[in-house]
């Protein structure tokens, strides 16, 4: 079946452009789906869990982009410049948890965010201590699933956190970010006070 598409022109798009100059930017092109795949895309669609197909072959460039997709050795590898990541669910972190003793949550939350510090440096190139690049590197623990961030004024939220441990969050984003943080919430959201 054959879909036209319009497609960003950052994407190398080889096919001659017939459209106007006004509209120079945008190339058409066609991609060819079997049946199967065409029908999955239609059934996301009609069950409204996509607007239509345009905005869905944008959002899947936006994963692959995001996600460096490009990085993985499907199926079952995937780095992300120096660290192998992996799709893991709460419950095993959850699990994890409840074997490390009290005591030691916000120091595991430091240890672990000390190698996301090191990752985002080494792999992406972003300084994760300069405040400058905090909303790139809340971005990036949004795209790898950590929760929804928001920097407001002098406050850290985290809305629907993978984790919903406060004192292992405090650790983490501490370590990772270079500052002292005061939680505020104990249960999500987590709001967590910037205080040096």
């Amino acid at each position: 079946m054959l879909i036209n598409i319009l497609v960003p022109q950052l994407f190398r798009v080889e096919e001659k452009s017939n459209l106007s100059t006004k509209e120079s930017s945008v190339k058409r092109t066609t991609i060819i789906l079997d049946d199967e795949e065409r029908e999955y895309i239609d059934s996301l669609i009609r069950e409204g869990r996509e607007p239509g197909i345009k905005p869905l072959i944008s959002k899947m460039l936006d994963v692959y982009r995001s996600m460096r997709i490009y990085d993985w050795k499907y199926p079952g590898e995937y780095y992300c410049g120096i660290s192998r990541v992996a799709f893991i669910n709460v419950e095993f972190i959850d699990t994890l948890l409840k074997f490390v003793p009290k005591e030691k949550w916000r120091e595991v939350g430091i240890k672990t965010g000390e190698a996301a510090r090191v990752s985002m440096e080494a792999s992406i190139n972003i300084e994760a201590t300069n405040r400058e690049k905090w909303p790139d590197v809340l971005k990036r623990l949004r795209v790898q699933g950590f929760g929804d961030f928001y920097l407001r004024d002098k406050y850290i939220i985290v809305r629907t956190p993978f984790i919903d441990n406060p004192e292992v969050w405090s650790g983490f984003l501490e370590s990772l970010l270079g500052v002292r943080l005061e939680a505020k919430t104990l249960t999500p959201p987590l709001i967590f006070e910037i205080v040096s």
